[in-house]
């Protein structure tokens, strides 16, 4: 039986101008602002000060994802753009990392801009890579009501589908900022740290962290380690339903090593995650060693509302990480894969994270209800003190640091 939150997603709004939306990263990453909250009380630091903000011993959590350029504009012969958003592939492979390598042919989810103007033809877009040009051919498989099923063909054995992107594609700017993609932002939406292919966004509390701030963090004794989770385009969706209950929360691939279970089992100090991303990984990671301790074995997605069953909270920190490495170790795993559908509202008690690091979000998105969760009404002083305080918002804006 689930115990669903009833949540108005009107009591989380908030007036966000045009202007307070970052359209641009600043000069250095490390050089962006950074809000501090303890206690209840509000500072103003600046982010390349987080290692000594931060107690000693800390257990940093980071999101190694890399985004993927899944935006591909084809052109029709009388010079109609089509523009296809890779959401999430199908064929031959469900799994991101895999998919990314697949040679010759794939099939994906995707967004189709324009598609009135595409009906049943087959389009190509010439790729230029560094030493030869292939052609990319795209064909309609299936029309749904928001999405497209698109199969992709090139026509060159030795090329993976990461090449195919990492060459032809666009990087993929989240829809609320306004402007085409320069060059610049292959870099900089894009984490120092981010190693295995597969979001279509960036891990965007991850963006301020540079070299420096690594080395700094290291000299505290502050341990770092990464999960990963690729984020889909869903997490920008708009909460449209009144109440929460209602919502459809999208879902999103996760892969976590058996190191990390070690590392973060041995962890005698605070955890802080870096991002929702993190959140959410973490917590998926809880609630899927209570489903192997009830059900004898793992599911494939952490579903929406698995928190708020009745039998969801038997296990400590500890014992929830320890059914998972004693699986692993079992089945002679390097890792674990699945699928997490969580959301996180008001109401939610946290097992994982203790402490959290990450950007200002969208109003009436799933992503403030988390920082709700986690703040309570004290969510809405720290936004207003960000807005009156010149802070830069969302994906390429300012960070907050929740400390206990």
């Amino acid at each position: 039986m689930y115990k669903i939150p009833q949540i108005h997603i009107s009591d989380y709004d908030y007036d966000l101008p045009a202007g307070r939306i970052a359209e641009f990263p600043v000069e250095t990453r490390d050089s962006s602002k950074l809000l501090t909250y303890k206690k209840g009380s509000i500072c103003d630091k600046i982010f390349n000060q987080l290692p000594d903000l931060l107690p000693q011993n800390s257990f940093l959590v980071l999101n190694n994802t890399r985004v993927i350029y899944a935006r591909l504009l084809f052109y029709k012969p009388g010079g109609s753009k089509i523009e296809i958003f890779c959401l999430e592939p199908l064929l031959p492979f469900r799994d991101v990392q895999l998919a990314m390598q697949q040679k010759k042919e794939c099939t994906w989810k995707c967004l189709v801009g324009n598609a009135s103007r595409w009906k049943n033809d087959r389009l190509q877009l010439s790729v230029a890579l560094s030493n030869e040009t292939v052609i990319l051919e795209a064909e309609i498989i299936e029309r749904g009501d928001d999405t497209f099923t698109i199969h992709f063909e090139w026509y060159a054995e030795n090329i993976s589908f990461a090449e195919i992107l990492e060459n032809a594609g666009k990087v993929p700017l989240p829809p609320y900022i306004r402007r085409e993609a320069v060059p610049e932002d292959k870099e900089r939406y894009q984490t120092v740290f981010a190693q295995y292919q597969g979001s279509v966004a960036a891990p965007t509390a991850g963006l301020h962290f540079t070299s420096d701030v690594f080395k700094s963090l290291h000299k505290k004794n502050i341990q770092t380690e990464y999960v990963v989770l690729h984020v889909g385009a869903g997490t920008f969706k708009p909460v449209s339903a009144a109440n929460i209950s209602e919502h459809i929360m999208h879902k999103e691939q996760v892969v976590v090593s058996e190191h990390f279970l070690r590392q973060i089992i041995s962890a005698e100090k605070d955890i802080i995650a870096v991002g929702t991303t993190s959140v959410r990984s973490l917590e998926s990671l809880y609630y899927l060693g209570m489903f192997l301790w009830k059900n004898k074995k793992l599911p494939d997605t952490v579903s929406q509302w698995m928190p708020y069953e009745s039998y969801a909270e038997k296990l400590n920190r500890r014992e929830a990480i320890e059914v998972l490495i004693n699986y692993v170790n079992s089945h002679h795993l390097k890792e674990l894969r699945f699928s997490t559908e969580i959301i996180i509202v008001p109401g939610y008690t946290f097992k994982m994270a203790d402490e959290m690091l990450t950007n200002f979000h969208q109003p009436k998105s799933t992503l403030l209800l988390l920082i709700a969760a986690f703040l309570g009404d004290e969510w809405k002083r720290i936004y207003d003190h960000a807005l009156k305080n010149d802070y830069r918002f969302l994906s390429y804006g300012d960070a907050c640091l929740f400390l206990k």
